[in-house]
């Protein structure tokens, strides 16, 4: 043993001796530049520049071609030979409208974008401190990719391209963070997430399911938190920042704090957020059906309707949040490196406050209805290897563990039973990632995962006046999900501008469920259900860049769902009189879709892309009426209800359309904007069309912007369509509680656009103030499917200090 960790020690310092360090810095300014993409074809090789715009290029000797890319320079080639005569320093032109970037989300390694025949859009790190969003949802909402819906201020459900919660993806530093009762309603997890940690973020739309499995159909949205960063010189790197802000409309209040602490070869990162946000205020000008006229409030033992003061306010919608993130990097050489990461958030309590809204016999129906605290812990341990051998030209292995838990709480006006629904599951995953090289033309993917969830669900039906608290039925059965599956994807390049690219995945998955929590007080015929299949599926892509200025893509691919324990075993009210119930027998269901992708670059001036899509879901996994033992009807809690299942009985389909624009304008100033039209509809049980419930209506933001050096100013708008009564799906004409009333007297959700200005300016080396103003005409609106109101006019002000 000693004699191994010698040999250890000593590969390190022969790689620190033998170190060769690129430094990367801004033209005009000498400063240096982070996250610089450094990557290279031949040999196989890829980092990024640390704070002090360094990085070991060892890895790269003997290249002919090295790109160095930035976001808003000039992409810069040179060989190991060039770097070398320039003694290993590079100064980046500032640029203008480019088609290319470095992306991951498409095979897990890095490559550029115009290498990917799927679209793909990416939030940086930059962008973010300047947009200043509250939450991970928040901070997708406001790209203008991806539009959300929330029921409550502790909340956010990405739709994109007509698909949402258990059929879109999240992956967190490579690993899935869906679990196996990710449900077909709107899910909150994303809100986990910590902006401030966040190093870049991607969306990558369409089926994704030959690299990430099941529940990526409609995208991906892709993760990456902060790096540790190593230092290049005898000194240690210690880097951090301190953020405190507050905002007016939820009378937020968040302090944040990083700090990096990095060696030649060790590293360690530290970050922690805490925010509390107040009830939401609602803008002035918009729906009367929107206003907050009452809440509930328990006084001396009795359920009281109260009027509210003021209206715009949204009793109640407060809550609070923290979280912590460790990482711990250990590279002995440039041909290793490992990463540890242990992730923690946790919520307080927060009211589902569009179940506040319901009303029956003219009041409330519920005197209280909220999540428990909702927390998620993730250790993740990832190891890297540049090989360079016959296997591979780089590995990738990611060993992770979490845990969730998440509760429901809820208890109707004037009764003394609380429903207490619990939920907690433990996740463990294993990927191993591979990326070959064969010669400068051909380049293989492929990879393997192991996915198991064990899930413990427990309910309690408490009595607020007694005090009793028996056991209650579970909202879950006992389960263990687990999937297994492998993939290759295979990249060509035909000609010099022309790449094909084909992948295929296939999946074995099973569920384990114990039904006998639940069997007395639901007499179902069955005790347990097993479930064990597989799936198949492929993807078939070209794309075409007839010069450095444009490219086409066309993309063929497939998705697919496996039934969850979600599907598969919950018990719960879907709306008020119904009550869904197990059903064991179900398949996975498929997607299949076909895009066609254009982008084209006008005299280093102006940007024009645009991308359309077609996806048909087929055996889609829905909610329909079924019987309990030739029942259709049964008591759930104290009320009689209709059985209903979520069942392989519907086909969908949704097409739109993806367009965007950038124009430099000189001095400083650009113009930038995003467009989305989405449109879809599936099938009912009698056989009719009805709207797809979650194709969000169009939507897009436009943007001016002005960036000189380090100050950042936007003035831009956000908009969205209506959706008229004819328009609504028929689950939504059922939620009409949520919507405005149009002139028939029929629920339907308006159309809305806002103004807002973002502002960032250092007024020291140390100190960076930001902030401005959101919705400046003071909207009241509420985005389509959302039982929240959007805030109203809502200045934010932050104080940012780095050293």
């Amino acid at each position: 043993m000693i004699k191994l960790i010698a040999l250890w020690s000593c590969i390190g310092i022969c790689s620190i001796a033998y170190a060769q360090v690129i430094t990367i810095v801004d033209q005009k300014t000498d400063e240096p530049l982070e996250l610089v993409s450094i990557a290279s074809t031949q040999p196989k090789a890829f980092t990024t520049t640390n704070a002090a715009g360094q990085a070991d290029v060892s890895a790269f000797n003997g290249s002919e071609k090295i790109e160095i890319r930035y976001i808003g320079y000039n992409i810069a080639i040179r060989s190991f030979s060039e770097l070398q005569e320039a003694e290993f320093v590079v100064r980046l032109e500032h640029s203008g409208v480019f088609l290319d970037q470095v992306v991951i989300s498409a095979s897990r390694w890095s490559q550029r974008s115009r290498d990917v025949p799927a679209r793909i859009a990416s939030i940086s790190a930059r962008e973010t401190a300047l947009l200043n969003p509250q939450t991970a949802a928040d901070m997708l909402w406001a790209s203008g990719e991806v539009f959300i819906q929330k029921s409550q201020q502790g909340g956010g459900s990405p739709m994109i391209r007509g698909f949402a919660t258990n059929r879109l993806l999240y992956s967190v530093d490579g690993v899935r963070m869906n679990t196996a009762i990710f449900r077909s309603g709107n899910v909150q997890n994303v809100i986990a997430l910590d902006p401030f940690a966040i190093e870049r973020a991607e969306v990558l739309f369409g089926p994704g399911s030959v690299i990430y499995g099941s529940d990526a159909i409609g995208g991906v949205m892709s993760f990456t938190t902060l790096t540790p960063q190593l230092s290049y010189s005898d000194a240690p790197l210690i880097i951090g920042s301190a953020v405190v802000r507050y905002a007016s409309a939820n009378d937020e209040k968040t302090t944040h704090f990083n700090v990096n602490a990095g060696w030649n070869k060790w590293s360690l990162l530290t970050s922690f957020s805490s925010s509390d946000y107040g009830d939401l205020r609602m803008g002035t000008n918009g729906p009367e059906e929107y206003l907050r006229h009452y809440f509930v409030q328990r006084q001396d033992s009795i359920d009281r309707v109260i009027s509210n003061e003021d209206p715009l306010v949204q009793k109640p919608s407060g809550y609070a949040q923290i979280n912590v993130m460790q990482k711990i990097r250990f590279a002995p050489n440039n041909k290793w490196d490992f990463q540890y990461g242990l992730h923690y958030s946790k919520s307080s309590n927060f009211s589902r406050y569009d179940r506040l809204l319901r009303l029956r016999n003219s009041l409330p129906r519920s005197a209280e209805w909220y999540y428990g605290p909702q927390e998620w812990l993730m250790n993740n341990l990832s190891v890297t290897h540049s090989g360079n051998n016959g296997l591979y030209d780089q590995m990738s292995i990611r060993l992770a563990h979490q845990f969730f838990e998440e509760s429901r709480i809820d208890r109707d006006l004037n009764r003394p039973t609380k429903f207490i629904r619990l939920e907690q599951v433990n996740a463990l995953s294993t990927n191993l990632d591979f990326m070959k090289s064969i010669r400068s033309r051909h380049t293989l993917f492929y990879g393997f995962e192991v996915v198991t969830n064990d899930v413990e669900s427990s309910g309690i039906d408490e009595n607020i006046k007694t005090g009793d608290a028996p056991v209650g039925s579970s909202r879950y059965p006992q389960s263990t999900w687990t999937s297994y599956g492998a993939y290759v994807s295979y990249q060509h390049w035909i000609a010099d501008q022309f790449l094909v690219q084909a992948g295929v995945r296939y999946n074995l998955f099973s569920l384990d469920a114990d039904f006998s929590n639940n069997l007395p007080f639901f007499p179902f015929p069955f005790a347990t259900a097993d479930i064990n299949d597989g799936a198949l599926t492929g993807s078939l892509g070209f794309v075409f860049n007839p010069s450095e200025d444009w490219t086409i893509s066309v993309n063929a691919s497939t998705g697919f769902r496996s039934p969850n324990v979600d599907d598969v075993g919950k018990v719960f009210d879907s709306e008020p009189g119904s009550v869904v119930i197990p059903n064991p027998d179900l398949e996975a269901e498929y997607a299949y879709n076909g895009e066609v992708g254009i982008a084209k670059v006008f005299g280093d001036v102006v940007r024009l892309d645009l991308t359309g899509y077609y996806t048909v879901l087929e055996n889609a996994m829905v909610r329909r009426d079924f019987t309990l033992n030739g029942q259709d009807s049964i008591m759930y809690g104290v009320d009689l209800s209709q059985v209903q299942a979520i069942q392989n009985a519907a086909t969908a389909n949704v097409f739109g359309v993806q367009a965007g624009i950038e124009v430099k304008l000189g001095g400083g100033f650009s113009f930038v904007s995003k467009f989305n039209y989405q449109d879809g509809e599936e099938e009912l049980d009698d056989g009719t069309e009805s709207a797809l419930r979650h194709a969000a209506p169009w939507f897009g933001t436009s943007r001016f912007v002005f960036a000189h050096e380090k100050l950042d100013l936007q003035l831009y708008t956000m908009y969205s369509g209506e959706v008229s009564y004819e328009s609504l799906s028929e689950e939504g004409r059922a939620t009409d509680y949520i919507y405005a009333i149009d002139a028939d007297g029929n629920p339907y959700s308006p159309g809305w656009i806002t103004l807002n200005l973002k502002v960032s300016c250092p007024v020291s080396d140390v100190f960076t103030i930001s902030g401005g103003v959101e919705n400046l005409t003071d909207k009241r609106y509420r985005p389509y499917s959302s039982g929240l109101v959007s805030a109203g006019r809502n200045v934010i002000l932050s104080l940012r200090a780095k050293f």
